[in-house]
């Protein structure tokens, strides 16, 4: 944290003014939003869990293809582009 201790004959808005300027300066604002909002992404259990759906629907497909159960319609794209 910021530490700025008071002068003497210093107003609290001159107190208040140099203690803003020290604390832009050091970067703990950008820090703090950056932590605050930052996206930890999936644990180990979601990126498990997301593997196996992934590996079962592709079976499922191509038991589906194989057996000429599936609509030949173009394969439909999941996630980010």
């Amino acid at each position: 944290m910021v530490e700025v201790k008071r002068k003497k004959n210093e107003t609290f808005d001159a107190l208040l003014r140099r203690f803003q300027r020290r604390f832009q300066s050091s970067g703990k604002q950008i820090e703090t939003k950056s932590r605050r909002f930052h996206d930890g992404g999936l644990n180990n259990t979601q990126r498990h869990e997301g593997a196996l759906r992934r590996v079962t629907m592709g079976e499922k497909y191509a038991y589906l293809s194989k057996t000429g159960q599936l609509k030949e319609d173009p394969k439909k794209r999941y996630g980010r582009r």
